[in-house]
């Protein structure tokens, strides 16, 4: 825990307030559940602008329910969260989306009776500039989506619907995006082209990944961190983690 809380307190550095890198991450020591059960447990967590930090674990761990703390769908218990060093903990879900936070959520949640071109539209509400919203380039980034543009997004296959999820959140010109399994029930080519997308938005924004594929979370993250029963069990970049230990934490 100590590599953690010492990348946590680097995180924290002076920095400029709006780093065009992306946004600067602070999660101290927030826990979060559902009734009266606690699901996450003083989990802390930090990534500096441009950044692509990755939360592994089993099934149950905590994952999905520490970004739902994140985005304010759920209430913090415990602890805070401030992007770019503003207290977001108390924030409703909204004004985090326009205080710069993107999220792809697990399942894509899509509007299928909505257009895929009204689906992407919908992203930009949370723009500050909603008249010069990037429907180019996400069009650059998933050319398929311009293709389908007129098409009811539920007619989507599962790879197009996950390319439609991820441009959505990108309309709004995010400075931190969270991505929850994104590459769930993908086929592997479009499991490809999504990787070459997050290789290409590094720098530009500050990352975080939820992700089961130890493969792709280990290819594409600068950070890692394992939960295990709501808590951070295992931290490091990817190339300093223990193999044994992860296996440990990850195996079914």
């Amino acid at each position: 825990m100590k590599q953690m809380l010492g990348r946590f307190t680097s995180s924290t550095a002076t920095l400029p307030e709006h780093d065009p890198r992306g946004a600067n991450l602070e999660v101290r020591n927030i826990s979060l559940g559902y009734g009266s059960s606690v699901v996450v447990q003083d989990v802390s967590l930090g990534a500096g602008p441009g950044e692509v930090i990755c939360v592994m674990g089993r099934n149950g761990a905590g994952k999905t329910t520490l970004l739902n703390g994140l985005v304010g769908i759920l209430g913090l218990r415990g602890g805070r969260v401030f992007v770019d060093r503003t207290d977001l903990s108390g924030r409703p879900s909204f004004e985090r989306a326009r205080a710069g936070i993107g999220y792809v959520p697990q399942g894509r949640r899509i509007f299928p009776h909505l257009t895929v071109l009204e689906n992407l539209l919908v992203g930009a509400e949370s723009a500050t500039d909603r008249e010069h919203a990037p429907l180019d380039e996400i069009y650059a980034h998933f050319p398929v989506l311009a293709e389908m543009g007129g098409r009811p997004a539920g007619l989507l296959s599962g790879g197009q619907q996950q390319q439609l999820a991820i441009g959505r959140a990108l309309m709004g010109r995010p400075r931190l995006l969270l991505l929850d399994e994104p590459t769930e029930g993908i086929q592997p080519s479009i499991v490809e082209h999504i990787e070459s997308v997050i290789a290409s938005l590094r720098g530009q924004m500050t990352i975080l990944l939820v992700e089961q594929f130890v493969d792709f979370a280990m290819a594409n993250a600068d950070h890692c961190y394992v939960m295990g029963r709501g808590q951070i069990v295992l931290d490091g970049p990817p190339s300093e983690l223990d193999a044994g230990r992860l296996k440990e934490y990850l195996s079914v």
